[in-house]
């Protein structure tokens, strides 16, 4: 069985719109930080989140996993309840630009790894200019 100590991350039983740092979690985190680490803007993290999934469609469609760009839409959107609102991955790659997602993948890639190395259809299209939803 599961035990909850009831301590997690922030303290409990405190009212008010902050809540004091665990000092517990505050020991473990403070191990992994990096000295002049600087917590990333939100903005930051949801581009970074975003740019993920968008370049794991894009590695499923080079990969063959998927047939075509509409299917990748489709099952994501459906599937992992990806924006419906952004047309799906290969629909954001079309309007945000193919140059611009492996541009910005490789400002990340130089600041956080290779996590964020582009696929390679990505850059294929960002060279040739072609669209993913083209006709």
């Amino acid at each position: 069985a599961v035990v909850s100590t009831q301590s997690g991350h922030y303290g409990r039983g405190h009212k008010g719109s902050t809540r004091p740092v665990n000092p517990e979690a505050e020991k473990i985190m403070n191990r992994y930080r990096t000295p002049g680490q600087v917590a990333p803007s939100c903005e930051d993290v949801q581009w970074r989140t975003y740019l993920r999934s968008v370049n794991e469609a894009a590695l499923c469609l080079q990969e063959e996993i998927i047939a075509n760009p509409v299917d990748g839409n489709i099952g994501l959107i459906f599937g992992i309840g990806h924006c419906p609102q952004r047309g799906g991955p290969f629909q954001f790659l079309d309007s945000y630009g193919a140059q611009n997602f492996v541009d910005k993948m490789r400002d990340y890639e130089q600041k956080l790894g290779f996590r964020f190395e582009p696929a390679q259809i990505a850059i294929d299209y960002a060279n040739s200019g072609k669209k993913f939803m083209s006709a």
